[in-house]
């Protein structure tokens, strides 16, 4: 059974990217994967300096989630776009658990062997889109397999129902499809 990890690439309290990554996770459970679901604001960081890690290493949340990266199969990130890129808490995230942390560690060992599926909801039109190309060209130099199928939904703030669920049909079918493949994926991986 593959152990997938879901989060956001926000800390805010009522992101629709959340929303988005609670219902993918609810769908992967019921997939029959072992799931866990993150919120990046438990993982407060400083912004990456390597002076800060020259001095004092990893920040204690970098290792404990870095420590969550390792223990999972894959990962699902329903990002946000901030000006045509990926948010800055998610970047910062991703850097900080892409360092070695101990001696004789494999570099990116947070990453390598990984799979993950991305998807995106924005106020915008194209749903943010556009930040999952960056997002996405990252993770592959960081060696994490990135499944080809994705989701982007538009007019967030209105894309989900009182109980969660996406209102529109099609994108609830196209976000299944995508939680199959990585769930396909991971098991094939792991396996």
């Amino acid at each position: 059974m593959a152990r997938l990890l879901f989060f956001a690439g926000s800390a805010r309290k009522d992101s629709t990217n959340k929303k988005l990554a609670k219902l993918a996770a609810g769908l992967a459970r019921k997939k029959g994967a072992d799931v866990t679901f993150i919120d990046l604001k438990d993982f407060e960081m400083p912004l990456y300096d390597g002076d800060l890690e020259d001095e004092k290493g990893l920040p204690e949340n970098a290792r404990r989630l870095k420590q969550l990266f390792i223990d999972h199969d894959g990962f699902f990130i329903a990002s946000p776009e901030y000006n045509s890129s990926f948010s800055p808490v998610l970047k910062n995230t991703l850097d900080w658990i892409s360092r070695v942390d101990e001696a004789n560690e494999p570099s990116l060992i947070a990453y390598s062997g990984k799979v993950a599926a991305l998807a995106a909801t924005s106020p915008g039109g194209l749903g943010g889109l556009r930040g999952l190309v960056s997002l996405r060209m990252m993770l592959g130099n960081l060696n994490v397999t990135v499944i080809p199928k994705q989701l982007a939904i538009g007019s967030g703030f209105q894309a989900f129902n009182d109980n969660g669920g996406l209102v529109d049909e099609a994108q609830a079918g196209m976000l299944e499809s995508v939680i199959d493949a990585l769930v396909n994926a991971a098991d094939r991986m792991s396996g």
